[in-house]
């Protein structure tokens, strides 16, 4: 009876099993977006978007770097009614802080590289499957117009909601959890950022990829949580947006069937 309940535990696992297979793959797919960059062909995709990471991030750390002590002033003073726990709200404030840099970062450098992502996405996909999709652009100049107008779209979609979350930092006790809040929506937003490019290369609107991608809400969140956690590493965080854009691909070369409209 004991080695039968245990067969079935391992052919049915648990939810908190199947959620963590879920972040877990969503994870694995940024990996495999590192590896197949590697292959030959894709190497030079990934040399302009890393010259373009190289500017945009000198500039917003220098940026940073110059304005992180008014911003840590501004919102924890010293003499401030929270005072008295600041050694408790500091690291929370830091990582808040640099999730801001970063996901400015990333907005910037997708802003300038979305010509080139397109077409990066539908390079891998011929890696992958021998096929070409739908949609692809056939040059990167002939993307320049229809990237800018998807990033400013999707940046839309992102302050929408983000300006409510950083409010949640200026509200007392609500504070301790608003990092975590961020995090999770930075994640949400950053695998919705990347997953664009395979989908829309097969006309897939902006506004369908997103109901679409709920369906594997886990594995994106996992795959989001990933790329925001490269981010934090210094030198590593340049080569992200290429090797997020191929892992994209992966993923929705992968999940095509349960991604496709019903």
């Amino acid at each position: 009876m004991r080695m039968k309940r245990s067969l079935n535990e391992s052919v049915n696992p648990t939810a908190g099993e199947r959620e963590s297979v879920g972040l877990l793959k969503g994870m694995g797919y940024l990996l495999e977006g590192f590896r197949i960059l590697r292959k030959p062909g894709l190497k030079r995709y990934l040399l302009l978007p890393l010259a373009i990471n190289v500017l945009v991030f000198a500039l917003l750390a220098w940026v940073g770097i110059d304005q992180s002590g008014a911003f840590f002033d501004r919102f924890l003073p010293q003499n401030g009614w929270l005072s008295y726990i600041r050694w408790i709200l500091w690291p929370l404030f830091v990582l808040a802080y640099l999730l801001i840099l970063f996901y400015s970062f990333t907005i910037l450098a997708n802003l300038i590289g979305a010509p080139f992502n397109g077409l990066l996405a539908a390079k891998v996909e011929r890696s992958l499957t021998g096929e070409i999709p739908s949609q692809a652009p056939g040059h990167w100049a002939a993307d320049i117009i229809p990237g800018i107008l998807s990033e400013l779209r999707k940046l839309l979609y992102f302050l929408v909601r983000a300006i409510p979350l950083l409010l949640l930092f200026l509200i007392p006790g609500v504070q301790l959890a608003a990092p975590l809040l961020w995090a999770l929506f930075a994640a949400w937003f950053l695998a919705l950022e990347y997953m664009d490019y395979p989908m829309s290369n097969h006309g897939m609107a902006f506004g369908s990829q997103l109901r679409q991608l709920k369906r594997r809400r886990l594995a994106a969140l996992g795959f989001g949580g990933g790329i925001t956690l490269m981010m934090l590493i210094p030198v590593i965080n340049l080569a992200v947006m290429p090797a997020a854009v191929a892992g994209a691909t992966a993923f929705w070369c992968n999940n095509r069937k349960a991604l496709e409209d019903r």
